[in-house]
């Protein structure tokens, strides 16, 4: 009986979330429990520093994409 209950009260929260125009996804991300997982973060971030090293005209986009941010919080 509880979790009739509980399901019922589920399925009333997500048919609020649809007529307010929302629906639902699923979104798989990396399992940061794996005991690889600190060592593909830092393989692929020596990757794009070698990116970025390689991109003589990245830190000057970047830095004209910073300085065109002026104005774009109250």
């Amino acid at each position: 009986m509880g979790s009739t209950h509980v399901n019922a009260r589920v399925q009333k929260h997500r048919d609020a979330l649809r007529r307010a125009g929302l629906r639902p996804v699923q979104i798989w991300v990396p399992d940061t429990r794996q005991p690889d997982f600190a060592a593909e973060c830092r393989r692929q971030c020596l990757l794009v520093a070698q990116a970025d090293a390689a991109d003589t005209t990245l830190q000057q986009f970047m830095d004209a994409a910073l300085a065109d941010v002026d104005g774009w919080a109250a």
